[in-house]
């Protein structure tokens, strides 16, 4: 599955504020990097995936259409895929995204 155009577009809306933002192509969608950092992508299996503080991801996993990301069959604190559900509407999506900003901006540039 590729990954959701109309997603990625939305995400650069929401991000077109933001210095130093790069695209890369990366788990099978496509990523957006604020100062080398992954912030948010659409993914290539649908959906969104989302980076959080690790020590969130409680609280993030309990809101609708949530989950720890997995990888390698491992699930993994601080990334959370968001099923397309979740992010139907700039409204569902833009909370995610301004979380993924603040974690990212804490965070030394590479």
């Amino acid at each position: 599955m590729a990954y959701d155009e109309d997603l990625a577009n939305r995400l650069r809306e929401l991000l077109a504020d933001q210095e130093a933002v790069t695209e890369k192509k990366m788990f099978g969608g496509l990523a957006f990097l604020v100062h080398g950092h992954m912030c948010v992508a659409a993914s290539g299996q649908g959906g969104l995936l989302a980076r959080v503080a690790p020590e969130e991801t409680d609280a993030a996993v309990a809101r609708p259409n949530a989950s720890r990301m997995e990888m390698g069959g491992r699930a993994m604190n601080g990334w959370i895929r968001v099923a397309p559900e979740g992010i139907a509407t700039m409204r569902d999506l833009r909370p995610w995204v301004k979380r993924s900003r603040a974690y990212v901006a804490s965070l030394p540039p590479k």
